[in-house]
């Protein structure tokens, strides 16, 4: 079934973030999120998903296991389980990415208080 982000679930998260759930399976997880200008969220990892960032707009740096990589449109990385990582925009644009986690991350996110 076709699916865009006009007619996916929505969800808000850390106050100014967006979230449409593409694809919402235990397996299988495809967000389209939107993070505006400053946002970030908490460092955390995951025990058993893996997870691929994909930017469509912008750019997002995600920060893993202390290294950081800064994404530009078409740009990808991988995290995998056990690995503390941070999404954040620290351009002054919205950044839209792709999370696609492998299975899902619903009840498998440990944050970090660093």
């Amino acid at each position: 079934m076709k699916i865009s982000k006009q007619e996916a679930e929505h969800y808000m998260w850390g106050g100014v973030c967006d979230g449409w759930h593409l694809v919402k399976t235990q397996g299988l997880s495809v967000i389209q999120e939107r993070m505006p200008a400053g946002a970030a969220e908490i460092r955390h990892y995951h025990e058993v998903s893996r997870q691929f960032f994909y930017v469509l707009q912008g750019r997002l740096t995600l920060e893993v296991e202390g290294e950081v990589a800064v994404l530009g449109v078409q740009e990808g990385l991988e995290v995998a389980p056990h690995r503390p990582h941070q999404a954040r925009n620290d351009s002054l644009e919205d950044v839209e990415f792709l999370v696609i986690s492998q299975p899902t991350t619903r009840g498998d996110r440990i944050d970090l208080n660093e």
